[in-house]
């Protein structure tokens, strides 16, 4: 049975990675030097990242992924909640833009877990200017995206569990809206190793966003120079339609340490956008006791022109009362010149 489900979670891998390979350009492309697709997907906020303990490990989670932060790197991940639990997240994002997430998972006996989730990402108000009057106009807008996801995950054996979600996402700019839906997929396998775990999991696959709206349409004189029975026509500009970021994670997890009251992981993933090269995350967590945890790690590393770098973070767990437990977690993510980031994570076991 465990040859028929290693073989079974090398194959969903393989066909990860062969997805992955299909989504690169071609390399013998004379564009492939000179053009990227840097900033050419739409809802950014999906690559933000979720839970003050992944970003403190520097974003190296698809193979780790034991909480309810599953629910952004690996859903297969959720496989390992047991009873229920609540995941609130909050940061203070580059340019003063709120980022928050929630999140809550059951398990459902002999089916599995359910999860339920929300990303929202908030710009606050800002000026309207244009060109003729560039210190604003008087008017306010703001940007504001959310995703609101369900996940299933399932433990087919103690050593591999499988994972997926479904997610409707929707960005707003002042008086218009682009809206899809997406999926993701993920498994996790212990190897026979015990302390080794592999993971891969494929995110943000769904069909492409355009903005519609009323800050779009126009009217206009299409020929402001001949009188004629027709002096106004109602217009709308033509929006490009944007495809989501597509991501392919594949990551390793290694307790390299467990004796006693101490704990060591090391962690690592290799990463395949579609909109920028191919980069790998790192990191370490050491735990104490169960009760006290520090981590560090590194972002993007090899990711040309990148800005991410260093992430460091720790988290405290208390145990409330027999069925109740609580973790709180904090994570620092340096952005270079861009400054830098802190993340705040709320857990709750129950």
């Amino acid at each position: 049975m465990l040859r028929r489900v290693s073989h079974t979670a090398l194959a969903l891998v393989g066909l990860l990675l062969a997805a992955q390979a299909h989504a690169q350009e071609d390399p013998a492309s004379p564009e492939k030097s000179t053009i990227t697709r840097v900033g050419t997907t739409a809802a950014q906020f999906l690559k933000l990242g979720v839970g003050a303990r992944a970003v403190a490990l520097g974003g190296a989670y698809v193979a780790d992924a034991g909480d309810l932060s599953a629910v952004y790197w690996n859903p297969a991940g959720l496989a390992s909640v047991r009873g229920s639990a609540l995941q609130l997240g909050k940061t203070t994002y580059l340019a003063d833009v709120n980022f928050n997430s929630a999140a809550f998972a059951t398990e459902v006996r002999r089916l599995g877990t359910l999860a339920f989730s929300l990303l929202l990402l908030d710009s606050g108000n800002m000026t309207v200017r244009t060109e003729q009057e560039p210190e604003g106009t008087g008017e306010r807008f703001k940007v504001q995206s959310f995703a609101l996801q369900a996940s299933y995950a399932r433990s087919l054996t103690e050593r591999f569990s499988i994972g997926g979600s479904f997610k409707f996402i929707q960005e707003r700019i002042w008086h218009s809206t682009a809206s899809s839906v997406a999926f993701d997929i993920g498994t996790l396998f212990t190897t026979p190793f015990e302390r080794l775990r592999l993971g891969a999991s494929m995110s943000n696959l769904g069909p492409k966003m355009r903005m519609d709206g009323r800050d779009i349409l126009f009217s206009e004189d299409p020929n402001p120079n001949t009188d004629g029975s027709v002096e106004i026509v109602n217009a709308q500009y033509r929006m490009d339609a944007h495809a989501l970021p597509l991501l392919f994670r594949v990551g390793l997890a290694w307790t390299a340490v467990r004796s006693g009251d101490h704990t060591i992981v090391v962690t690592t993933d290799a990463a395949h956008p579609n909109d920028n090269s191919e980069y790998i995350n790192a990191g370490t967590e050491y735990d104490f006791r169960q009760l006290l945890s520090f981590r560090a790690g590194w972002r993007n590393l090899f990711e040309p022109d990148g800005e991410q770098g260093l992430t460091a973070g720790g988290g405290l767990n208390v145990r409330i009362d027999r069925r109740l437990r609580a973790r709180f977690d904090y994570a620092y993510a340096d952005f270079g010149r861009l400054t830098q980031t802190h993340w705040f994570t709320v857990n709750l076991d129950f």
